[in-house]
């Protein structure tokens, strides 16, 4: 028999995904975002308060990258969710993460973090809190590569529990996806 939650933002999993901008001075900011996942083909979606100083830069640069936390760097990741930056302008600095100009688009990449999604702004609107990025390039640093593909299992994403407030680390292979269900037909 099933318990009834009622109205709750339960999901599994939900990914932690730290997203980092420039502010109007050029002066990079992250942030940690638990609601957030692909939106369409090659776009992203994150809900994000206006209260943010993320969302802020997002407005005023019209663009942004996303990076995958991971269970190497639990700690910074949350940090980056603790602390705001409208607060602490040098928080990427405090967690002992450095950056890179992306490429694609006006924002950095963290250096830290393996897998970074590089995104310009799709739809943003005054009057709701979601933000649709178009993903322009994504990047996997080498180590976290098997056959050059990105690997789960050397990546280990961490995806955030909203009923016990716990990370949990993703990539273990339960199955083989458009292939075991055949044995159903």
């Amino acid at each position: 028999m099933k318990k009834n939650f009622g109205k709750q933002t339960y999901l599994y999993p939900m990914p932690v995904l730290i997203i980092a901008t420039y502010d109007e001075n050029g002066n990079p900011d992250a942030m940690n975002a638990a609601w957030g996942g692909i939106h369409d083909t090659n776009q992203i979606g994150i809900c994000l308060d206006k209260s943010h100083k993320t969302t802020k830069n997002i407005a005023a640069r019209r663009a942004f990258t996303v990076s995958i936390a991971d269970a190497a760097h639990v700690k910074e990741c949350d940090y980056f969710g603790i602390v705001s930056g409208n607060t602490e302008p040098d928080k990427i600095k405090k967690a002992g993460f450095t950056v890179t100009k992306s490429e694609f688009v006006d924002a950095p990449v963290l250096n830290e973090l393996p897998m970074v999604l590089e995104c310009e702004v799709a739809q943003m609107s005054d009057d709701s809190d979601y933000i649709v990025g178009n993903i322009i390039n994504v990047s996997a640093d080498e180590a976290v590569l098997t056959d050059g593909k990105i690997d789960a299992s050397k990546l280990k994403p961490i995806c955030y529990d909203p009923v016990a407030h716990n990370y949990n680390v993703l990539g273990e292979a339960v199955g083989k996806a458009f292939s075991d269900g055949k044995a159903l037909r």
